[in-house]
């Protein structure tokens, strides 16, 4: 059967993030329960925003776009959100070697970083990131609205809770 009302999730939360980022580590939690309460019903995408301030942030960006490539998009965006410090000590060898850990191509990895097969994508998403106000990270947009969470993620996933289920019923009526 080809139904492909299913195929479609009925509301999108783009999230801007960067990996290098102390305030979106914290909004990992968050993440998790969207993604556990909504399951595919919320279709959450991450867009790269990455900070001048954090040195590696654009290579992360650009190593997160691999992983995607290889499949395990979310596994290694957590397991670099998780361990900021060392992204900050150790940098593009962190990278590859968490995508060793969990079982990707790493030579892949440490070539694309090298021949920057996914800077088109960072630069995109950054460009359209400045071009709707996004001025910090993690800044969530959903329903058309933009939450700031780079001073306080306080509320936050409460709000973005409201507004998808507001937009999964409209879908459904």
């Amino acid at each position: 059967m080809n139904d492909s009302s299913s195929a479609r999730p009925a509301a999108v939360l783009d999230v801007w993030c960067e990996l290098q980022c102390p305030d979106c580590r914290s909004a990992l939690d968050d993440l998790r329960a969207l993604r556990a309460r909504y399951g595919d019903r919320l279709e959450l995408r991450l867009r790269h925003f990455p900070l001048e301030k954090h040195k590696h942030a654009f290579a992360a960006a650009q190593a997160a776009e691999e992983a995607t490539e290889q499949g395990q998009a979310w596994p290694y965006i957590e397991a670099v959100l998780g361990r900021v410090e060392e992204l900050n000590r150790q940098g593009e060898p962190f990278l590859i070697e968490t995508a060793r850990e969990l079982g990707l191509d790493a030579e892949e990895f440490d070539t694309a970083l090298i021949d920057g097969r996914h800077i088109l994508i960072v630069d995109a998403d950054q460009a359209e990131g400045k071009a709707i106000g996004v001025t910090g990270t993690p800044t969530y947009v959903i329903g058309g609205e933009r939450l700031d969470g780079g001073k306080s993620q306080e509320g936050l996933r409460e709000r973005i809770e409201e507004i998808a289920d507001r937009l999964l019923a409209e879908q459904e009526a």
